[in-house]
């Protein structure tokens, strides 16, 4: 009897730790239900043991709902099951023709393969200087002191279309919303910085754009607002655009204010980069630098380069997928993406990668209708899915080699190890906690449609998930 003693009170116990949760998460999701922001909305909720899989408590967990960033989990888990941990991007600087007396009689070839950190200021080794010496010391060292040909950039790996169809006009000329080409460069964004008035309403002037863009024109139309209003300009500038405009407001008292933006065409502004750069080195390239825009549109003919000069390698995917999730940068998503449907196509396209995004996951369980996707990283409000599938991430992580690389990438946010996601009337939490009593918990919770300030109702989600602490 004595043997048989402990694991029924430990049995007995762990009954009743399920029961308390499960009435106090009850409790606040009727609370929560009720609430004034709440009146139009809707709230899933889904929480699981993790040591056994078992529901503790849900709530409208099958809902399809608006997951903004959350969605991101999906992205990141698949990948580091279909690319491997390891996985680096691979740029290559290639020539045709032949070199003699210092002089490459063909062309060279900068191929890209879709980095999202080519560029990028997060690592030294993307950074813009450690490039432009990998390609003038690939040129030196190959004794090439002029090129008679002309320079390419070739971004065909990834398809011409750099958005996913399920984004946003208002979206898709700021920095969060940047495409994604077969040649990214400082992650396809630039800043734009701003002088506000001395009283409300008073227009904004634009000192600089910073790098600076080919563009034919800019029309301001933002405004100045008044002190402490934060950050609500808006930039529209579509992908391929030589023409935008702005508009918004951003607040008085500052000398400079800066926005960002996405930059509309990749490879043409690191056309211009990389022949300055080469300038200032005395390297010319005598007929020119030359876009895959332009081949598919004039129907050119590039050859095929025989050489390489240099491989520059991006970080590994477990370094990617760190700033991917820690600051839920929306181009590692959807190059990640682009990147599935490369590796299993020879294209890398936004709709094939998702039909593989939602074929490994519906392998790993989940329904098809419960994850309905558009895109890999959540900014599209045309996504749906639901709490349960989110959480069944989760658990299908937990038990991976590669989960220490996905559990630190996570944000710490409130004391709870979590991914959150923002997008108008949606916000979401997804993540790991461990209790008082050591009981691990998986858990996500989405509400759409929510009323007034964004920061109250992220207050009353924190207060709802402390029942888990």
């Amino acid at each position: 009897m004595k043997i048989l003693l402990i694991p029924l009170v430990t049995l007995a116990f762990q009954i009743s730790c399920a029961q308390g949760i499960r009435e106090k998460l009850e409790k606040g999701v009727r609370k929560l239900e009720a609430d004034s922001q709440m009146r139009h909305a809707i709230v899933s909720l889904c929480v699981i043991d993790a040591k056994n899989g078992r529901l503790v408590y849900g709530h409208h967990e099958q809902m399809g709902l608006v997951p903004a960033s959350c969605q991101k989990l999906f992205t990141s888990a698949a990948a580091f099951d279909l690319l491997g941990h390891d996985y680096r991007y691979k740029t290559l600087l290639k020539y045709d023709g032949r070199i003699e007396n210092g002089t490459l009689l063909g062309n060279v070839f900068l191929v890209g393969s879709g980095d999202p950190t080519l560029g990028s200021r997060r690592w030294k080794e993307t950074r813009e200087d450690f490039v432009f010496s990998e390609i003038l010391t690939a040129l030196r060292m190959n004794h090439i002191n002029k090129i008679s040909g002309k320079f390419f950039l070739d971004d065909s790996k990834f398809s011409m279309q750099p958005i996913p169809d399920g984004w946003t006009w208002g979206d898709m000329g700021n920095y969060y919303g940047a495409g994604c080409w077969g040649i990214n460069w400082k992650e396809n964004q630039y800043d734009m910085l701003l002088k506000p008035g001395s009283k409300i309403g008073d227009t904004v002037e634009i000192i600089a754009l910073v790098p600076a863009l080919k563009l034919e024109g800019m029309i301001n139309e933002i405004t100045t607002a008044e002190k402490g209003s934060g950050d609500n300009g808006n930039i529209y500038l579509p992908p391929y655009a030589v023409f935008g405009f702005t508009g918004g407001t951003i607040p008085m008292g500052t000398e400079h204010f800066t926005i960002s933006g996405a930059v509309p065409y990749p490879s043409d502004q690191l056309r211009e980069e990389i022949e300055d750069s080469l300038i200032k080195h005395d390297l010319l390239v005598e007929k020119g630098y030359h876009l895959y825009r332009e081949k598919s549109a004039d129907k050119q003919y590039w050859g095929e380069p025989s050489g390489n000069l240099t491989t520059h390698y991006s970080p590994t995917l477990d370094s990617i997928n760190y700033w991917f999730l820690k600051k839920s940068i929306n181009l590692y998503g959807e190059a990640l993406i682009k990147t599935l449907s490369y590796e299993k196509t020879g294209k890398g396209s936004t709709d094939k990668g998702i039909q593989i995004l939602k074929e490994f996951w519906m392998a790993h369980g989940i329904e098809g209708a419960a994850i309905n996707l558009v895109d890999g990283s959540g900014l599209s409000p045309q996504n749906r899915v639901t709490t349960d599938a989110l959480v069944k991430v989760l658990q299908y992580a937990r038990n991976r080699t590669w989960f220490p690389s996905f559990y630190s990438a996570l944000p710490d946010i409130h004391g709870l190890k979590m991914k959150s996601g923002s997008i108008g009337g949606a916000r979401s939490f997804a993540g790991f906690q461990t209790s008082r009593e050591g009981r691990e918990y998986l858990f996500a919770i989405i509400v759409n449609n929510y009323d007034g300030f964004s920061s109250l109702i992220v207050q009353k989600l924190w207060k709802l998930l402390d029942l888990l602490k």
